[in-house]
Parts: structure tokens; sequence; C-alpha cells
């Protein structure tokens, strides 16, 4: 916990440097983590509308039909806010891998890359630390204690992405869900 705490805080003397111009930015620190088991769901009937003396608001029957799960892997650069993310159907070592390589291009080959996160078994496997031999030197990992995911900033994000954007969310297709989790990222 307290090398996740000292982490924010070199963010937050780094990003005062960088504001006031008395430093360039030479790392990226970024918060990441999946949300698994966002349901496309798709409605059976029409939304009802509004009716004057009946109900207020818009009536949505209970049936629905399942068409399927995504997990969204997502990092937020606690430097610029920029939120680097990708939809998927599962949540393994080759798609955290495939994160990290959208990490690795999008950033300056000099740059040093520092992710928090969690201690799932994708983060640690064998196909993971072989990726990351590839590229020496270039990523660090900062772990939240076990059961202290609250630490990481990203669960705020994903917080809010439940609460204003997949709460009551109705679509067609796997398609569509990744189509519309993509644009709201």
């Amino acid at each position: 916990m307290v090398q996740v705490f000292s982490v924010y805080k070199e963010v937050e003397i780094i990003n005062a440097k960088v504001k006031n111009g008395k430093a360039e930015q030479s790392m990226a620190t970024i918060s990441y983590d999946e949300k698994p088991g966002i349901q496309a769901i798709q409605n059976t009937t029409p939304d009802l509308n509004p009716v004057p003396g009946k109900h207020t608001s818009y009536f949505r029957d209970y049936e629905y039909k399942r068409q399927g799960t995504l997990s969204s892997l997502a990092g937020i650069d606690l430097h610029s806010g920029h939120i680097l993310g990708m939809a998927k159907e599962r949540h393994r070592s080759c798609e955290f891998i495939e994160f990290l390589k959208t990490v690795d291009s999008y950033y300056p080959e000099d740059w040093k890359i520092r992710l928090i996160l969690d201690n799932h078994s994708s983060h640690t496997s064998k196909e993971t630390k072989k990726f990351l031999t590839t590229v020496p030197n270039r990523f660090e990992f900062i772990f939240t204690p076990t059961h202290g995911s609250w630490l990481n900033i990203i669960e705020t994000f994903f917080s809010k992405m439940t609460r204003s954007f997949l709460r009551g969310l109705r679509v067609k297709s796997e398609v569509e869900l990744k189509e519309r989790i993509l644009k709201w990222l």
C-alpha cells in the first residue's frame, strides 16, 4: 500500500514540475485494470414511452436476451488523463500482452512505463514474463496489495462507467457493445 501511495505522490510531483515548465516528462504512470463480464443484453420488446397519468418514465419489460459478455481492459495515464483501452471477449495473458503492446507503441521509446495493477494471474504469467524480456527495462509493475484494489484509481473510472454508461444499456450484439464501449472510452 505504501508503494502505491508513493507512486501517486511521485506523479503529483512530476505533474507539478511539468506544468510549471521545470521538467520534461520522460515516464508514464498508468493505472490499469480489467472489468470482466460486461453483458450484451438485448430487449425482447420495445421500450414503452411515458403515458401521462399512468407511468411518468420509460417502461422496459423485464424479459431480455443475453448476447454474450465482454471484458474491458483499460488504463489511465495519471500524468495526462489519457485513457488507453480495449474490449475483448476474455482477459487472459494474451489480451494483457496486447494491451502492453498498445501502451508500448503509444509512448516514446525512451520513456519508462509504470503500471499500477492487481495481482491477477495474467499479469504474472509465463507469457507475460516472456513478453517483458523482449522489452527490457521498459515496464515497471506496481502491484496493489491483496484485497486492496480500491487503491487503484482505475477502479473509480470503472465505477463511473458502470453508473453512467452500462446500467440499463441494451444492445443487439457483442459487436455493438464493443463499439459502444470503445466509443465511451
